[in-house]
């Protein structure tokens, strides 16, 4: 079985190299950035834009099936760390939903705006605000935006329930399409990471919100983890894009949430441990 990379003295000076051109390669993207509207053609540019950095940090990105060419079209997906959001745009010129916490984020924030990420406020007592903010979205965009109705990532060995608050958008837009999609983490030869490999090494998220599976040995932060990942040499993110369900106009949300959910999860344990070598 595959293991991560060894950790010593060489991939990490390796990586250091990479980090320092990662934060060069942002910096130099940063005048066009200054200048770029928001809105479909920013969103394009974001997958340069990430293409880049998934270059220095070694990530490569497989996708399987077809996205719907319909707009506007809401894609739900699971959520382990950090890389969705570089992996997303790559694969399908999308842009996200995202917890409101990153939009105080130095530099990050900033940027995560210019491509087109509108921040939601996850808690309880702005569940209508957050509401009111995805359904405006999704009335008019005429490019995918991806949601992690999990709420945080995980730590890969299972699928968190979906929370139900904003699939009441379904409601009031009936032209709304919603798919659902599987994002798994490999090895970049395809080799399956196990959970222990996976919490220790490639997922980014609390111990304290985990409901099952091992825990992580060391928590690090987003750009700990971006680092991390540089050490061990980069990894493999197989996205499955799965048909589009059917949703009753008058289903309840919750219903909806069980499931996607249950969409999502039951493919994603069957593929989680599943051997695919490259051809």
């Amino acid at each position: 079985m595959t293991k991560p990379r060894k950790q010593n003295f060489f991939n990490t000076s390796l990586a250091v190299f990479k980090f320092i051109l990662f934060w060069i390669t942002v910096l130099l993207h940063l005048p066009i950035l200054c200048v770029i509207p928001v809105g479909k053609f920013s969103v394009r540019y974001m997958k340069f834009f990430m293409q880049t950095v998934a270059f220095w940090t070694g990530v490569r990105v497989r996708v399987k099936g077809t996205l719907s060419d319909k707009r506007p079209l809401l894609c739900v997906c699971n959520h382990i760390s950090v890389f969705e959001f570089m992996s997303m745009p790559i694969a399908f010129n999308a842009s996200f939903f995202g917890k409101i916490d990153i939009a105080s984020y130095p530099l990050v924030g900033w940027i995560a705006k210019k491509f087109g990420v509108i921040f939601v406020d996850r808690r309880p007592s702005h569940a209508l605000e957050a509401l009111n903010v995805v359904r405006k979205q999704m009335q008019n965009a005429d490019y995918p935006m991806f949601l992690f109705p999990e709420g945080t990532t995980t730590n890969g060995a299972y699928v968190k329930e979906f929370k139900s608050t904003l699939f009441n958008i379904i409601e009031d837009n009936p032209k709304l399409t919603i798919q659902p999609i599987v994002m798994n983490y490999r090895y970049r030869n395809g080799d399956v990471i196990s959970d222990v490999d996976m919490a220790n090494h490639f997922g980014y998220f609390d111990n304290a919100k985990q409901d099952m599976g091992p825990l992580c040995e060391r928590e690090r932060s987003a750009f700990g983890q971006i680092f991390h990942i540089m050490v061990l040499g980069g990894f493999l993110i197989d996205i499955t894009v799965l048909p589009v369900p059917r949703l009753g106009k008058n289903t309840d949300r919750k219903e909806i949430a069980m499931k996607l959910h249950t969409i999502v999860s039951d493919k994603y344990m069957e593929l989680k441990d599943k051997k695919y070598k490259e051809k």
